[in-house]
């Protein structure tokens, strides 16, 4: 079993309201290997709401209380998403999920690259918030970008 980013599966849940529907995620939640989540939702964003970056490193930072994750209007929206991390990890745990396979670039799950918190377009190697707790807590994460497995 598996937790996967819910705009992956077709859920307008992103910060725009949109989805990066992929069939192939889609179909792994219909067979009942995955569970779809939306950490930003489930730390008490609504959807739509302002794109946000993490300033000042990457996931793991802000878990740290290194960084911060600051949305382009320069709101501080931290707070929801540990929340929605905390929310996330709790559900992969409840399933036993060994894997997540999450929307690459995110502040919460990307899973290689994010946005580096200039919101001018520039990406930077690391994790978003939800990816970094789950890698903690020692949950495989992929990018939908690597590939959908089994």
């Amino acid at each position: 079993m598996k937790i996967v980013s819910a705009c992956l599966m077709g859920c307008e849940c992103r910060y725009d309201k949109s989805s990066n529907w992929i069939r192939e995620i889609e179909q792994l939640v219909k067979e009942g290997k995955a569970l779809p989540v939306c950490p930003e939702q489930l730390g008490g964003l609504p959807t739509p709401r302002n794109p946000a970056q993490i300033v000042g490193g990457d996931g793991f930072d802000v878990l740290d209380g290194k960084a911060k994750v600051i949305d382009d209007q320069g709101n501080d929206v931290t707070e929801q998403f540990l929340q929605g991390a905390n929310q996330a990890l709790r559900m992969a745990l409840t399933i036993g999920a060994q894997e997540a396979i999450l929307k690459e670039r995110s502040p919460s799950c990307g899973s290689h690259v994010i946005y580096d918190g200039s919101f001018a377009g520039m990406k930077r190697p690391g994790l978003g918030v939800t990816a970094a707790l789950l890698v903690r807590n020692g949950i495989r994460v992929a990018s939908e970008e690597s590939g959908v497995s089994e």
